[in-house]
């Protein structure tokens, strides 16, 4: 599961390309939902960054895949990408980033988080879960402390894969040890519970 902090314009334009070009395919609502989701998750230039870091941490060989760019299209059925906020929000008209708006101090957003997101991270309490950065690791805390979802389910210290986040690439080496560890107790688990 990988998770963000909410999709941003250029992921809601993609999407709403998508489900134009599908409807007028004809295709059922299902499927439209379904390619809007594919087209659109982590698209654009920070998923060659993000590729790039699960790749450093051998998260495409856990799965037997060549490359962690597969999880965004032949081995999609790997991955469940999702964003703590479902629907974009922006402030003062630009994408949210790690730092405005504060997740958890505006009641409006955590309330959100707590219900919304809470309720699909209950359905998947297996999953290792992917934060991509600091904002969307505190939100998930908040949920540990509330006993909603597992600190051995979240890959702590992964950073937004952003250009904009300058300190991504420290941010990753100084974790990158501690994640690697934490992917093999994972995958080990997974393979005793097949």
């Amino acid at each position: 599961m990988i998770v963000g902090i909410t999709p941003g314009f250029h992921q809601m334009k993609k999407s709403f390309s998508t489900v134009i070009d599908a409807a007028e395919r004809r295709h059922n609502d299902e499927e439209i939902l379904r390619q809007a989701k594919n087209n659109s998750s982590f698209e654009g230039p920070m998923c060659k960054n993000l590729v790039k870091m699960l790749n450093d941490q051998e998260l495409n060989e856990h799965l037997d895949l060549s490359s962690s760019s597969g999880l965004f299209k032949k081995a999609i059925h790997f991955v469940h990408t999702t964003s703590e906020l479902a629907y974009s929000v922006f402030c003062n008209g630009k994408n949210c980033s790690e730092s405005t708006p504060s997740l958890l101090k505006n009641e409006m957003l955590k309330n959100y988080i707590t219900g919304n997101f809470a309720a699909e991270l209950i359905n998947l309490s297996e999953s290792l879960i992917i934060p991509l950065g600091v904002t969307v690791s505190n939100a998930l805390n908040y949920l540990v402390k509330k006993e909603i979802v597992s600190s051995e389910q979240i890959l702590s210290g992964f950073p937004h894969p952003s250009g904009g986040n300058g300190h991504r690439h420290k941010q990753f080496a100084d974790n990158k040890r501690a994640m690697k560890d934490m992917l093999k107790v994972h995958f080990a688990k997974m393979e005793v519970s097949d």
